[in-house]
């Protein structure tokens, strides 16, 4: 038989891994904290830096991809974010979609409906955002800040229908992070751009 301190250590490996099993496979887990070169490392820095960011750390871990590590401009950026949060969204959605088969009560339907359409929203938005980026910045600003009311919504009526779903959960934190990002983005590219308008 195993010294305890060898099955508490199984344990937690083993809890671990479940815990990660549970995620959706496709949502963007942000990697681990490595550098980025300096070119990039400073666009992103600046970036996870600003004001509308709501979570510092996890848009400097979600940035850290080899094509953000590519980006030689904030347009660019701004694109392989937009990217990222509809990768999330279409994640997230899965997870929804996935989650109503097996939800039967009127009113845990009707929010997990509400947040369906709203993740489609938000896979519009941010897919629309990124052919606006070069031509429309304020245009893409606002695309960008209307999808996190729709995820507000959706994240009320789910406390209102008592959804428990803790993968639903990191879903809507996760994409109101890239909404922040997205909104970050957007607000610098207005102000690269300032006489356009």
């Amino acid at each position: 038989m195993a010294p305890p301190n060898q099955l508490c250590l199984l344990l937690v490996i083993f809890l671990s891994i479940f815990s990660l099993s549970c995620l959706p496979t496709s949502t963007i887990i942000p990697k681990a904290n490595v550098s980025l070169p300096i070119h990039s490392s400073q666009l992103v820095k600046t970036l996870c830096n600003g004001k509308a960011i709501q979570n510092h750390r996890f848009c400097l871990k979600a940035l850290f991809t080899p094509e953000v590590i590519a980006a030689v401009d904030t347009t660019q950026l701004g694109t392989l974010i937009m990217k990222l949060g509809a990768t999330n969204a279409k994640a997230t959605l899965n997870v929804y979609n996935e989650i109503i088969k097996k939800l039967g009560s009127p009113q845990a339907l009707k929010a997990l409906n509400c947040c369906i359409e709203a993740y489609k929203y938000a896979i519009l938005s941010f897919e629309m955002v990124s052919l606006e980026l070069v031509a429309e910045p304020q245009t893409a600003n606002y695309d960008v800040a209307v999808i996190g009311p729709e995820i507000a919504n959706c994240e009320k009526e789910l406390m209102n229908a008592k959804v428990q779903a803790p993968r639903l959960i990191v879903g809507n934190r996760f994409m109101k992070y890239y909404v922040s990002m997205g909104y970050e983005i957007t607000s610098t590219l207005e102000l690269e751009n300032p006489n356009e308008y």
